[in-house]
């Protein structure tokens, strides 16, 4: 393993216990602390843990990732409000159309089931 490697595996470990120790600090101060200062101290410890996983080369690649992930976002051609509205009242009305078929059809069936039986 390289340097850089080996560098990395170190800041993953340094992530995972500071992940494991808030969750444990959480649980632990559960009755002693008030909700927000538990909440307050695992953001800082989330966001300095991400700061500390951001410096690997994984952490790196998936910070370009979700900024590509941003820009592509925004090439996307939203549909309207009333092509929303559209497209949802034709599921709604399907869904009903066939809702019915599917009744009828289990309808029919027990019908026949019963006349069979007796």
């Amino acid at each position: 393993m390289d340097e850089r490697g080996s560098f990395d595996l170190i800041k993953w470990m340094v992530v995972t216990s500071l992940v494991v120790g808030s969750i444990w600090a959480n649980w632990y101060y559960s009755d002693e602390l008030n909700v927000l200062i538990r909440a307050l101290a695992l953001v800082v410890v989330a966001v300095f843990a991400g700061f500390i996983g951001i410096q690997t080369e994984k952490g790196k690649r998936l910070w370009e990732t979700a900024r590509e992930a941003r820009s592509e976002i925004r090439r996307v051609v939203w549909p309207t409000r009333q092509e929303t509205i559209q497209t949802t009242a034709i599921v709604i009305l399907l869904m009903i159309v066939f809702s019915l078929i599917l009744w009828g059809l289990d309808s029919f069936l027990s019908w026949l089931v019963k006349s069979i039986i007796g």
